[in-house]
This record gives structure tokens, C-alpha cells and sequence, in this order.
């Protein structure tokens, strides 16, 4: 099974709110999910991101694929310069 960290689209049409959600890669995008780690919202100023750190770095350990965009979003909340890390503290 290929697990991906993906968004998942909510709110009103126009007026965008996502969730950043664990999901089987086969799964459609506002389908079934595994776990809900976070939550990003583009329309404010700056854009409001709340991630669970522990598990996205826990789902990262285990072999879950972020797709682009929420590559981007770990790399501002800082996530992904804590799972390098591990991963260079582990060798």
C-alpha cells in the first residue's frame, strides 16, 4: 500500500480550507483517509498552518510520500529540517 500526506479540499466553493490528511495513494482526494495531521488555510494573510508535528515526523519515518505542496508546507512549519535530522542522528 502507498501512503501519501496529501491535502484534502473542504469548505465553500471560493473560499478554500484544507486538511492535511494520511491517505492510501488510491483513495480520491476528498475520500477515505487514514489519519488527519493538520490543517491549512490560504486565505488568511499569512496563510494559517497547524501541522501535528509528532506524527507527520512519525508517518515520515514510516515511509509516507508528501506530495509538492504539502513538501512545502513541512518545509516552512519546519518539519522536514526535524526528520533530516533525525534521520542523520540515527547513522
Amino acid at each position: 500500500m502507498a501512503v501519501k500526506i496529501r491535502l484534502k479540499r473542504m469548505g465553500a466553493k471560493k473560499a478554500p480550507f484544507y486538511r492535511v490528511v494520511v491517505a492510501d495513494s488510491r483513495s480520491p482526494r476528498d475520500g477515505r483517509f487514514i489519519e488527519q495531521i493538520g490543517t491549512y488555510n490560504p486565505l488568511t494573510d499569512p496563510a494559517a498552518i497547524q501541522i501535528n508535528a509528532e506524527r507527520a515526523l512519525h508517518w515520515l519515518q514510516t515511509g509516507a510520500q508528501p506530495t509538492d505542496t504539502v513538501r512545502h508546507l513541512f518545509r516552512q512549519a519546519g518539519i522536514l529540517k526535524q526528520f533530516h535530522e533525525l534521520k542523520l542522528s540515527k547513522k
